[in-house]
């Protein structure tokens, strides 16, 4: 077996952030597993692969992760270049430590190449650093998606901790969030940013505060999106106004 897996970040979405390294191993792929929301733009650098959808989305028919594992495994053994193409970078909020073992414990070769994580990309949109000097000495990423089977998640506790917190994959419970945290003590009045499709040219922000959030989510149209909350928002264009949308204007 000579072949190598690569665990390839696509970035949050405009292909020309992709890393030199992603974009080489496209054009040399054989074949290419991609997740759902990678743009036909990155699809299309890699010209002499083949293409399989291997996508998840929350509450639509998806790919189990066995069933991924397997084909990586299997498709290996028959090609020397396999891509799985995963969106942001491939070790946040990813299932990639489950293929690199499942992978690492047949003995195939398997490689992470780092993408830009979508929390980044939120930040470069808003324009706004997410450990501005002097109002925030800590960030943290968290998700309130807890898997079957899983332990509890302690998100709330580590949005109450950080001075910026990035929740990815909350905009279907958004008013849970919003609750949930009021009810732990965060102020209601924090501001807030919900994101969708950064660094796309259909990017939208939407900025309000914290109990704005349920209507502030409600107002975007389906992309993926991320919720940042924190005192680095004071100042962002609108942030002290309720439900203030701008929209990216196209390069």
């Amino acid at each position: 077996m000579s072949g190598t897996v690569y665990l390839v970040g696509a970035g949050p979405g405009a292909a020309d952030l992709l890393t030199l390294r992603a974009a080489r191993l496209l054009a040399e792929a054989d074949v290419v597993f991609y997740d759902a929301l990678v743009p036909n733009e990155i699809l299309a650098l890699a010209a002499r692969a083949e293409l399989i959808a291997v996508g998840k989305r929350s509450g639509r028919h998806s790919t189990a992760q066995r069933f991924i594992n397997k084909r990586l495994a299997d498709a290996v053994r028959k090609h020397r270049i396999v891509v799985r193409l995963k969106g942001g970078d491939p070790l946040v909020f990813g299932r990639a430590q489950e293929e690199i073992d499942f992978l690492r414990e047949r003995g195939i070769a398997v490689e992470v190449v780092p993408g830009v994580t979508a929390a980044l990309a939120a930040g470069a949109e808003l324009g706004v650093s997410l450990t501005q000097r002097g109002v925030a000495r800590t960030v943290a990423f968290v998700t309130p998606r807890v898997g079957a089977g899983e332990a509890p998640s302690t998100w709330i506790a580590t949005v109450l901790a950080a001075d910026t917190a990035v929740i990815y994959m909350g905009a279907g419970e958004a008013a849970t969030i919003a609750a949930d945290l009021i009810t732990a003590g965060k102020s209601r009045r924090t501001p807030v940013a919900v994101i969708e499709n950064a660094s796309l040219v259909e990017a939208r922000t939407v900025l309000g505060t914290l109990a704005d959030l349920p209507q502030l989510a409600a107002q975007l149209s389906g992309g993926a999106v991320l919720i940042v909350l924190g005192e680095v928002l004071r100042n962002a264009a609108g942030a002290e106004q309720p439900a203030t949308a701008r929209t990216r204007q196209a390069r």
